[in-house]
């Protein structure tokens, strides 16, 4: 099947530039097997054991649960490449759960190539990773467990094409999108608009990543169109061999339905990691996601403002080369009561979450 796939896209390759042989200077062949398996005790004991609808990832409470099982094939060559990515669990149920059943399983899906040969200019087209934060889906590829509020209610994939241009320095690199819509596979009903997007990253050394993204389009039907614009800013500082430091800043803008003006939604977020030794980390996160007139979030008690503040305590152990075992402590804190337990409002959720992540490629 390997042997099949190169085969294919070798062809295409000499489809699309005409040289293969002489263009083609190397080629990888990548496989990635993900899986995360947790345990979550939400102290609030919801009914249904679904925890709040603002959360997407470890969201079943008090049931051993499988959050994500990927596999994931990626090629790469001078003048294509491609990935494949099919998946399963509690990711894929919430996240895709506006999407057609059968596209729910896919995690990427997309093809790129070249459009210079002597500079790094590729267009990809497909079910993209999303530009949007630092954050992955793969939680092994976090400092923290769990998903920070900013990342789960912003896109984690989209579906359109990507131009990038990567400078000779690997130093600075600028893209530009056209999307189906805000985390979007196949467009909302009603929605014949196409959505934009531009990534700027810049990393001026090995220590600093300093990243802006922005997202432009409308999201709803034509009838009901309300523009969207947001901005995703973040900087990833490796301060010592042992510390990092993430800062992010989250702000966007949404058109009123149906009257002039925009209503607002903001979020920071900071994580601090201190790698103990090989085998030990520990990472802490604080948070806060502001939308008082439910652009994104619409709260279990109506008429309630969302104005939550978050704090997690993450700490890793190493289990050899692929496993890892996370354990982390999280409390939200809202100026209302949002939340719900025994079927009351109350200002506060706290849970703990336990996971054995294995990581192979």
């Amino acid at each position: 099947m390997k042997r099949q796939l190169l085969g294919i896209l070798l062809l295409m390759t000499g489809k699309f530039s005409g040289a293969q042989d002489s263009t083609i200077q190397k080629e990888s062949f990548n496989w990635l097997l993900f899986a995360d398996t947790y345990y979550c005790f939400d102290f609030n004991k919801p009914i249904g054991n679904e925890r709040p609808s603002f959360i997407y990832n470890h969201k079943r409470h008090d049931e051993p649960n499988i959050n994500l099982l990927l596999s994931k094939a990626s090629w790469q060559g001078y003048n294509l490449r491609a990935n494949l990515g099919l998946m399963a669990g509690n990711y894929s149920s919430y996240n895709l759960a506006a999407e057609p059943a059968l596209l729910r399983h896919f995690f990427e899906a997309n093809f790129g190539f070249r459009l210079s040969k002597k500079k790094d200019w590729w267009l990809d087209a497909g079910i993209l990773p999303s530009h949007i934060g630092f954050e992955s889906a793969i939680s092994a590829n976090n400092s923290t467990l769990t998903r920070s509020m900013a990342a789960d209610n912003s896109p984690y994939y989209e579906t359109g094409i990507k131009i990038t241009h990567t400078t000779a320095d690997k130093r600075l690199q600028f893209s530009g999108l056209l999307l189906n819509g805000w985390q979007r596979i196949k467009r909302a009903p009603g929605n014949k608009s196409i959505s934009a997007g531009t990534q700027v990253t810049w990393m001026p050394n090995n220590k600093v990543t300093v990243n802006w993204s922005t997202f432009w389009g409308n999201d709803k039907p034509d009838t009901a169109r309300q523009t969207r614009f947001f901005n995703n800013l973040y900087g990833i500082f490796s301060l010592h061999e042992k510390w990092n430091l993430i800062l992010g800043f989250d702000i966007g803008w949404q058109d009123k339905p149906r009257q002039p003006g925009h209503d607002t939604w903001m979020t920071p977020v900071c994580v601090v990691q201190y790698k103990v030794s090989d085998k030990w980390s520990i990472a802490a996160r604080g948070e806060y996601f502001s939308d008082k007139k439910y652009v994104i979030i619409h709260p279990a008690i109506p008429n309630s403002a969302f104005a939550v503040s978050g704090f997690s305590l993450n700490i890793d152990r190493r289990l050899g080369n692929t496993f890892v075992w996370r354990t982390e402590y999280r409390t939200l804190t809202s100026q209302e009561a949002v939340f719900v337990k025994n079927n009351h409002p109350v200002k506060t959720n706290t849970a703990i979450t336990t996971a054995i992540c294995f990581k192979f490629e």
